[in-house]
């Protein structure tokens, strides 16, 4: 007998025998060897019969045997269903352990055995008034499984006891019931908002997620009931598990999305580089004091983005991509960068992951290159790879691909159209075809690549190289005849039908470039039309058609002879093609006056494909939900709503504002280092800071707001905020704080402030005398002669007396001071990431003392740690071919500690990233410094009459332009200047036209001559030109300016 239960056993575990064991557990034997003939089901029947008989018994520890092996049972997914009855007698047990074990059952199986369930409604309400709370929270989990609606009124009962029970958990579990319960009978709805009103404002973090699901369940349209609720929501968040983290910041998203203004209002458009819209929002401030900034982040929603901020270094990636959207759909859009580097960290984990969070990247990699660019190599493809990731990566690779990266790509390119996933090679010749299409620098290259790749042993490659070459050459037929005749001579080869008809379709659209190649490939098709597949057929009818239109001597018999040959084919497309295309070409008694239109209509020219991501449109979906991964609405989806264009009100949220809280950096605000890096900026932004105190009362404050956003949301995450009111009192102090600090330290910037913040070394002179430079220069007109821009000025003095008498003759630009001098800085290594050591970065728009080929950067370096930080240095540098001027080692940088230096960077007139380490003794740092197109310039000077002769030159390649509509506030001389120079490092021309402005410049590294031309014409409309060698440098600054002026 023993023998025979185990071999039941190990049949029972083989698949397509559950059945059977179910059929057994129903079948009782008829006769005495039923045992022995049907083995398999007296012995189930009887293990069943034991448990029963187990669960029978007056032993509890018998009773608790027998509901684990059943609850073993169900967890491998066995029918257990049958024992229902013996299980529900113990729902009154008193032994803990057992009752748990018994609700667990009963939740399983209450909804199918549900008359059984319903006699021990009595126990159930019993038990929610059980000392015990799991207990309590069981009892619930099962009344509200009971899905019947004669029980609706007790369960409605039962939900509101537990919602205002003690325990936190039994409340969590009625937040789920309230799902339940709503599921079962809507008409509900009201009570159960009542409940979901009352739970929202529970402070235990067990319960927020729960009822924050219950409340997307019932009510997602009640957004009042969130308003007293949003920042307790927020301070929470970070304590939810992780799955009501996830529903949390969902709902938030939603919530911010009607409640706040556009934080991207001030942005423009995305931009790979967004220091365009930096430059924008502080010029705005500081050079005109009447002109308030226009867009101030509610203070709410500055609590939304800080306190979701470390979520991004979760463990559980829904959570990573919850914040990653909401960061994307509501953050400013140069915050959205911190997200890149958490959504790159997710890529590590299983194929699943990835191919979710790839989706997301690469619908933002479309909008926002610069987001990725610097983790480029994270989307290389790997040989382990599926096939579905390795499409995403190649879609990724070619929205991120460049001009400054396109080489890299390329050669990345060549290795995977030599990979044996077939499917994969194709979609890499097609991403090819798209940064030829895009990047007009490569085309050619891309060009020459794919029809080497026309010689390839692989049908697929080939078929795919034809069509993608087809598109290409569609942009610019002129110029690549050749490579149609050597199409045409591999035509033979070529066995893929797609192929074929792209080959056809280029000879028949381009057959006067190739007069004698065409008729002969005639000839051929109509040898082999008959055995050819449709869509090839098609084409050869329409190759007829236009050869016997263009070179009917040679052609007319074969059109005839093709086209009686398609009049009987077996495919009425076919059929019904010939008949048209005879009725049009061949002339007639029949045929109308369509006839002498035959050439315009097949041989009108055709606008050339454009090749565009497969991911161009998925952004009309929310990041991270099932409708954007399926690219359709899936059901139960609730779309974004568009920003407010008024905020409604705040106080609904139980918050006083007097006035809008400005964003403050408190990195500064530290008395030990306030006292160098407030004077030294109020010294060198002091011509715009006079301006700002005239114009608007809390400039000051303004100044110390208008840091990255970035930086005092990271600042902020140190501080724990204890509640809402506390949050939003200290930062309007901090306001005050600041202003006051500010007047303060105007009156002592006379004082040297290296003595009280480094120590006396041989390089503070260096370092000291840097940061008088930065000062000095950014200063007004009369402070340019000063001693500390001296050799500056020195050298451009030499330099225009050297070359006076050939400025003259030839009009070559003069080099002057800048027009403008942005005040941003740039976060170059974060406190945190530079464990204490933190760095800024900016532009002071001077020529660069080390050498005039390179862009002058001036960098803050800060010690935040509470001990010294020794021999801070620059280190390796990438691309290796990078020229930089370092600054001289500084020795030691005390705690609260801050310096300026001075470095010079040649970045070879392109916009790629200047990467380098930043060390100290114990560490390295890798960072990068990135600059905006318009800090590559120096301003030049010059007359109109030498600007028109140099604009003769640089015509045609040279020359871009485009129409714009302005903002009436942007029409005049001055605001134009402004918002020039506030892009672009450029200098004025004098202009005897009012409606032309002429701005000039010349690149820094090459000394190329970049000149801009503003002409204003009818209705607030304006022309802008740009002419410059620079090919790669014109459309980029084209592109900012038409952001920058259109802009109000």
């Amino acid at each position: 007998m023993l023998s025979m239960s185990t071999n039941n056993l190990s049949y029972n575990d083989q698949g397509g025998s559950d059945s059977a064991v179910e059929v057994g557990q129903e079948t009782t034997p008829t006769s005495s060897n039923a045992g022995a003939g049907f083995g398999l089901f007296s012995t189930n029947f009887k293990k069943n019969d034991d448990l029963k008989e187990m669960l029978e018994s007056n032993k509890d520890s018998l009773k608790l045997d027998a509901m684990k092996r059943i609850i073993a049972l169900i967890a491998k997914g066995k029918n257990a269903s049958e024992l229902f009855p013996a299980v529900v007698k113990n729902v009154a047990s008193k032994n803990i352990e057992l009752k748990k074990l018994v609700y667990v059952y009963l939740v399983r199986y209450a909804e199918e055995q549900q008359d059984l369930a319903l006699l021990s409604i009595s126990t159930f309400q019993r038990a929610l008034k059980d000392p015990n709370q799991l207990i309590r929270a069981s009892a619930l989990r099962v009344l509200s499984s009971i899905r019947v609606p004669i029980i609706v009124p007790i369960m409605m009962l039962a939900i509101k006891e537990a919602a205002s029970d003690m325990s936190p958990y039994v409340r969590k579990t009625s937040a789920h019931a309230i799902q339940k319960l709503y599921s079962l009978d809507p008409d509900q709805k009201e009570h159960l908002i009542e409940v979901i009103d009352k739970l929202l404002k529970d402070k235990s973090t067990l319960v927020a997620g729960s009822v924050v699901m219950a409340f997307e369940e019932v009510c997602p349209d009640r957004i009042d009931l969130i308003h007293k609720n949003y920042r307790k929501l927020c301070n929470l968040l970070v304590d939810v598990e992780e799955w009501g983290q996830v529903v949390i910041i969902t709902m938030l998203t939603r919530y911010a999305r009607t409640q706040f203004t556009s934080p991207w209002k001030e942005d423009g458009l995305f931009d790979e580089n967004s220091e365009t819209a930096f430059y924008e929002s502080d010029e705005k401030k500081t050079k005109n004091g009447d002109e308030k900034k226009s867009y101030v982040m509610d203070p709410d929603h500055r609590l939304l983005l800080r306190n979701t901020k470390p979520l991004l270094q979760s463990r559980n990636t829904a959570v990573v991509v919850s914040v990653a959207q909401l960061y994307w759909h509501l953050a400013p859009k140069h915050e959205v960068g911190v997200i890149t580097k958490s959504l790159v960290r997710l890529l590590r984990s299983h194929r699943e992951v990835q191919y979710v969070v790839l989706q997301n990247i690469a619908t933002m990699s479309i909008q926002r290159k610069g987001m990725f660019e610097p983790y480029m190599k994270s989307f290389y493809v790997r040989s382990t790879d599926a096939t579905h990731i390795k499409s995403l990566k190649l879609e990724i690779l070619t929205s991120l691909a460049n001009e400054a990266n396109i080489s890299t790509i390329l050669r990345e390119f060549q290795t995977y159209v030599k990979s044996q996933d077939k499917q994969f090679a194709a979609g890499t010749i097609q991403a090819i075809g798209r940064c030829a299409t895009n990047i007009s620098e490569v085309t050619d290259t891309c060009l020459q690549g794919l029809v080497l790749l026309l010689s390839n042993r692989d049908e697929t490659v080939v078929a795919e190289s034809v069509v993608v070459i087809k598109k290409l050459l569609q942009t610019q037929p002129t110029q690549h005849s050749d490579i149609i005749k050597h199409m045409a001579k591999l035509f033979d080869n070529i066995a893929v039908p797609m192929a074929r008809a792209s080959i056809l379709w280029l000879m028949g659209e381009y057959c006067e470039r190739v007069p004698q190649i065409a008729p002969d490939v005639l000839r051929k098709m109509a040898k082999s039309f008959t055995s050819e597949e449709d869509i090839v057929k098609l084409q050869t009818v329409n190759l007829a058609a236009k050869l016997y239109l263009t070179n009917s001597k040679q052609t007319k018999l074969l059109t005839q002879y093709i086209l009686n040959l398609g009049k009987y084919d077996q495919n009425y497309d076919i059929r019904d093609r010939t008949r048209f295309i005879r009725q049009l070409i061949v002339p007639n008694e029949k045929s109308g006056a369509l006839g002498k239109y035959a050439r315009r209509i097949l041989l009108a020219p055709k606008p050339a494909p454009v090749l565009e991501s497969t991911y161009k449109d998925r952004d009309r979906y929310q990041l991270g939900t099932l409708s954007h991964t399926i690219n359709t609405k899936a059901s139960g989806y609730l779309e974004l709503s568009d920003w407010p264009a008024v905020a409604p009100d705040q106080s609904v949220r139980n918050v006083e504002v007097i006035e809008p809280v400005k964003e403050w950096a408190p990195s500064l605000g530290k008395t030990g280092k306030s006292k160098l890096s407030k004077s030294s900026d109020d010294k060198f932004y002091s011509d715009s800071g006079e301006e700002e105190e005239k114009g608007s009362g809390s400039s000051s404050s303004d100044d110390s707001s208008s840091s990255s956003s970035e930086e005092s949301s990271s600042e902020a995450e140190s501080d724990e905020e204890k509640s809402s009111e506390e949050s939003d009192k200290s930062s309007s102090q901090s306001e005050k704080s600041s202003s006051e600090s500010d007047s303060e330290q105007k009156k002592t910037t006379k004082k040297p402030p290296q003595k009280k913040t480094v120590k006396p070394t041989a390089k503070d002179s260096d370092s000291d005398e840097n940061g008088n430079v930065a000062k000095e220069t950014s200063s007004s007109s009369a402070e340019e002669t000063s001693s500390g821009s001296e050799s500056g000025s020195d050298a451009d003095s030499h330099s225009g007396t050297e070359h006076k008498k050939k400025t003259k003759s030839k009009a070559k630009p003069k080099v002057s001071g800048p027009a403008f001098v942005p005040e941003k800085s740039h976060d170059l290594l974060h406190r945190m990431t530079g464990k204490g050591l933190s760095a800024q970065y900016q532009f002071p728009r001077q020529p660069c003392l080390y050498q005039p080929t390179m862009v002058s950067v001036q960098i803050s370096l800060t010690n935040t740690t509470d001990h010294p930080l020794e021999q801070i240095h620059i280190g390796d540098r990438s691309p290796t071919g990078l020229n930089m001027h370092c600054f001289n080692t500084i020795e030691c940088l005390l705690p609260e500690a801050s310096v300026t230096v001075s470095l010079g960077v040649d970045f070879n007139d392109s916009t790629q990233a200047a990467n380098f380490q930043l060390c100290t003794k114990e560490d390295q740092f890798s960072v990068s410094i990135q600059p905006a197109v318009g800090e590559l310039f120096l301003p030049a000077t010059m007359t109109e009459q030498d600007f028109r002769k140099e604009q003769g030159k640089l015509l045609g390649m040279n020359e871009s332009s485009a129409t714009i509509t302005m903002a009436a506030e942007n029409t005049t001389r001055q605001p134009i200047s402004r918002q020039v120079a506030t892009v672009a490092n450029l200098g004025v021309v004098l202009s005897g036209q009012d409606n032309i402005h002429r701005f000039a410049g010349k690149t820094a590294s090459s000394g190329a001559v970049v000149l801009v031309t503003v002409e204003l014409r009818e209705s607030s409309a304006a022309l802008i030109t740009i002419n410059t060698e620079k090919s790669v440098m014109g459309p980029m600054l084209l592109r900012d300016l038409k952001s920058a002026l259109a802009r109000a």
